[in-house]
């Protein structure tokens, strides 16, 4: 029996009370893989529109992230690729969605140091390039580096495996990608569980994100692939 020993444990709907319109929204994930089903179908159903998401990609058109691209609910992202969403490739070039790209080593970076309270970070990828607009450059013994700013959001969601009910995440395999980042990087982190268990039955090793960066926690109610693969 689990007990909600600190309160963290919510329902669904108690969670998407944390989502409105014109939010900025971080998510974990790579693919899909690891994106939150339950609460992205929330959103969806919600109506909620106008976001500023921030995540690794747009996913694909009807899996995870990409559902709510697909669905022109969106109207920025910072991002490293879109290239497995033809859909918000062409709200790019239409003009509807607005694209800030960011290296992936340099992205995750940015949400790394928006979750430790860092003012930003020293990079030397992407000098005189597409992502070079309007960004600050230093010279650190004869180096020029670009000041790339930290990334938080107004909520991060992520998906984990299973928590206890201080909050304490593991993942499942790739699933964990980057998710870790981005509960640290929330204002308000909500984590969507598949298993949420006693405390004391995580072993202290095996944990990946602590408790303290979890505000709130939901029970995944799961995801049909069948289905988002047939659709």
């Amino acid at each position: 029996m689990v007990i909600n020993t600190f309160g963290k444990i919510i329902r669904i709907d108690e969670a998407l009370s944390y989502f409105h319109d014109d939010m900025v929204l971080m998510f974990g994930g790579f693919g899909g893989i690891g994106n939150p089903p339950s609460l992205i179908n929330g959103i969806l159903e919600k109506g909620i529109k106008n976001l500023t998401l921030i995540g690794n990609d747009t996913g694909f058109p009807d899996v995870g992230i990409g559902q709510l691209v697909t669905a022109k609910r969106v109207k920025k992202m910072i991002t490293t690729h879109i290239g497995s969403n033809p859909n918000a490739g062409k709200q790019m070039t239409d003009g509807t969605l607005d694209i800030e790209f960011s290296p992936q080593g340099t992205f995750i970076e940015r949400v790394r140091a928006g979750g430790v309270g860092l003012g930003g970070v020293l990079v030397d990828i992407g000098i005189d390039s597409v992502i070079d607009v309007n960004k600050q450059r230093v010279n650190i013994h004869g180096k020029e580096y670009l000041v790339e700013t930290p990334l938080i959001s107004d909520v991060s969601i992520v998906y984990a495996k299973k928590a206890d009910p201080f909050g304490n995440l593991i993942f499942d395999k790739s699933a964990r990608n980057s998710n870790p980042y981005v509960a640290m990087a929330g204002n308000i982190t909500i984590a969507e569980v598949d298993e949420i268990v006693p405390i004391g039955s995580l072993e202290p090793e095996e944990i990946i994100v602590p408790g303290a960066f979890v505000h709130h926690i939901v029970q995944s109610e799961g995801v049909n692939w069948k289905w988002v693969w047939e659709k």
